[in-house]
């Protein structure tokens, strides 16, 4: 009987989270990933096809679980914002996954596409702003701090990891959000 192919993939697609939310695309090497998933390099082409594929499929797979564990709610975009927020926080790897496919990909793959795409369409439903701008500056609120420079962060009274801290960022993300909800004109008053 051959060996389970499932045990292999799933500790392939583990060590490629890492090492890509590490070292990016560009930096990312196929052996660490075989290393780090005791399992061989052509095995992970086998399953996978080339590095560049394995990347968008971890990042995919990254939103995909990021959508599915914080269900998006137009109704309650700054709840929406909180939890995001915390999603975040708990879980650093997936902004790291992301920011390193906009910088390393000239394009979005579908699934990255598609991943947006309700959110997108019930905004444009709900306002007469673009629902992609909508959605832009929420995300871009929920994480400017993980993307702040150090040099800002440390102008903080406290470590800027402290749960005080993210706790009181928290809040201001949703106070923002909260703003951005009451400056947007319903799409049924345009």
């Amino acid at each position: 009987m051959p060996p389970d192919a499932t045990s292999t993939k799933s500790r392939i697609l583990v060590a490629a989270r890492t090492e890509f939310a590490h070292y990016g695309l560009a930096g990312a090497r196929v052996d660490r990933i075989a290393e780090k998933a005791d399992a061989n390099k052509r095995s992970i082409y086998v399953h996978f096809g080339p590095k560049e594929q394995l990347f968008d499929l971890v990042v995919a797979r990254a939103l995909s679980e990021m959508a599915e564990s914080v269900p998006f709610t137009p109704d309650d975009l700054p709840g929406y914002a909180g939890l995001l927020f915390d999603y975040l926080v708990a879980d650093p790897a997936i902004l790291r996954l992301i920011t390193w496919a906009g910088l390393e990909r000239s394009e979005a793959t579908e699934e990255e596409v598609r991943t947006y795409a309700p959110k997108v369409d019930a905004l444009n439903e709900r306002y007469s702003a673009d629902g992609a701008d909508v959605l832009a500056l929420l995300l871009g609120s929920v994480t400017a701090w993980p993307a702040a420079s150090p040099a800002l962060r440390s102008h903080t009274n406290e470590d800027p990891w402290s749960k005080t801290r993210l706790r009181a960022h928290r809040a201001v993300v949703v106070l923002a959000v909260e703003a951005l909800v009451a400056a947007l004109d319903p799409a049924d008053q345009t």
